[in-house]
């Protein structure tokens, strides 16, 4: 090897982050690559940026996230021995193996003397014997140089120059899970951010997956006090150019492959980096409220049992104002068998001293109607008027023509997103089109909009005209 060409190889990668990873992983990190040497810099950059304490970088899956991360702390700990570099993964495992990697390649030893190694680039960095543990390590010339942690690990006792999220959600079970997403809040602000020393910096680079995950909450939430933060986000195809961010690691093709089987939500969050709540969702837009209205004029429940074992039993109780909006008051929502929902509704029906109860007779209704009503009363209430009735329509057009009703008259507690979950999930995440696992929420809610339009003949005629313009 050319001693005076290697030489200016070391020196370029040690003062650039985007060389660094040519010389030590060169079959990756490729001159054609762009996206890469975007990232590269964009990380590089934050390191002196002045004028922003957090960046985000939303990216596809397998387009080199974790593996550049990985490499970033390598780096900067070869530049600066007095660095302290937190990082956060989903859990123990992954966070582990992020922390070998690291540790590994600063303690590799050259055995090929074509390859250059990260002792190469910065010969008097090593780690310090004897405080080389798996996830929390120190340099010769550092101390607690490093702590790899997770929501269910523990921070305690170290302090961070830089704080590295790196993808927090591992599935789209997580990602629609309303207390997940809370839970990574909570660990986020009152177990990270509190490990960061004065000055330091935030880096959250993960694929996007709902508008409250870490990513969309620290866009929506930092700013509010008073963390300045850039936003990167690279989508794997541009529609305006028709081109993919890297054709070598994603082809469109392949892309094109995976979306379809995938189903348009999970491809949106995925891959363009639009959150699977909103992309193709049918209702735009939840009401809430945090107080009752004075002007209630009667209490419903509207009941859909389970049509089969997969579905929900779908079950809000719902007050009703003098101008005819819905107010959700309490929801059954469960996939639990007859025997059980049947106590459950009853329960409810008392607890809610609800005057008038509608239950759709299909698929065992009618019967499931008698149990409740009579289990009522046992409980010592009289005071709900029970009736079950056969629903022929068709459920997807019935839902399509009263989403515009709902949107605008149905409001939900402010809390319900973790008061009920699964319900919550249902809702927000429902799709105009394409692939829903479960429309029983829905459902439900659409039987709160056609039991009070049917009080009201105008708000009928509006729900049968939103229907012809849906279907013809």
């Amino acid at each position: 090897m050319d001693k005076i060409a290697v030489g200016a190889k070391l020196e370029l990668s040690r003062r650039f982050f985007w060389d660094y990873c040519q010389t030590t992983a060169s079959s990756f990190y490729k001159s054609n690559r762009i996206f890469l040497k975007d990232l590269c810099y964009e990380l590089q950059g934050f390191l002196s940026d002045d004028d922003h304490d957090v960046l985000i970088i939303n990216e596809p899956p397998r387009h080199g996230k974790s593996r550049t991360v990985g490499k970033f702390v390598e780096w900067v700990l070869g530049n600066d021995q007095s660095k302290k570099i937190m990082t956060g993964s989903y859990n123990e495992t992954l966070s582990t193996t992020f922390s070998k990697g690291v540790r590994n390649a600063i303690q590799e030893i050259k055995a090929d003397e074509e390859r250059i190694v990260f002792s190469d680039i910065f010969p008097d960095v090593t780690i310090k014997q004897g405080d080389g543990a798996m996830n929390l390590w120190s340099l010769t010339n550092g101390y607690n140089n490093y702590l790899a942690t997770s929501p269910t690990g523990t921070a305690t006792g170290f302090g961070a120059d830089i704080i590295i999220i790196d993808d927090l959600i591992k599935n789209a079970d997580e990602a629609n899970n309303a207390m997940v997403l809370e839970k990574h809040w909570d660990w986020f602000i009152n177990t990270m951010l509190s490990r960061l020393e004065t000055g330091g910096k935030i880096i959250i680079i993960m694929t996007r997956w709902h508008s409250n995950d870490l990513a969309g909450r620290a866009l929506k939430e930092l700013p509010l006090s008073d963390y300045r933060i850039k936003h990167v986000n690279m989508p794997a195809y541009d529609e305006k150019t028709d081109t993919m961010l890297c054709e070598e690691i994603l082809s469109k093709k392949e892309y094109q492959r995976k979306t379809k089987t995938m189903g348009a939500d999970i491809a949106a969050a995925n891959y363009q980096q639009t959150p699977i709540d909103i992309k193709g969702r049918l209702y735009q837009k939840f009401l809430t409220y945090d107080t009752l209205p004075d002007n209630i004029i009667k209490i419903w429940n509207y009941t859909d049992t389970a049509d089969k074992g997969a579905d929900y039993f779908a079950s809000p109780v719902f007050v009703e104002t003098s101008d005819h909006q819905a107010y959700v008051i309490d929801v059954l929502y469960t996939k639990e068998p007859m025997e059980v929902t049947e106590n459950a509704h009853a329960s409810m029906i008392v607890r809610n001293k609800v005057n008038h109860v509608r239950i759709e007779g299909n698929n065992g209704g009618r019967g499931f109607r008698r149990n409740s009503e009579r289990r009522t009363k046992e409980l010592g209430y009289f005071g709900a008027y029970f009736e079950d009735f056969h629903q022929s329509d068709n459920k997807q057009s019935r839902i399509l023509s009263n989403s515009a009703w709902v949107e605008n008259n149905v409001y939900y507690p402010s809390d319900w997103a973790t008061r009920w979950p699964e319900f919550y999930l249902a809702m927000v995440a429902y799709q105009r089109e394409g692939k829903n696992a479960h429309d029983d929420a829905p459902d439900a809610i659409t039987g709160i909009a056609e039991t009070i339009q049917m009080q009201n003949p105008q708000n009928l005629k509006e729900r049968m005209d939103a229907a012809k313009f849906y279907f013809g």
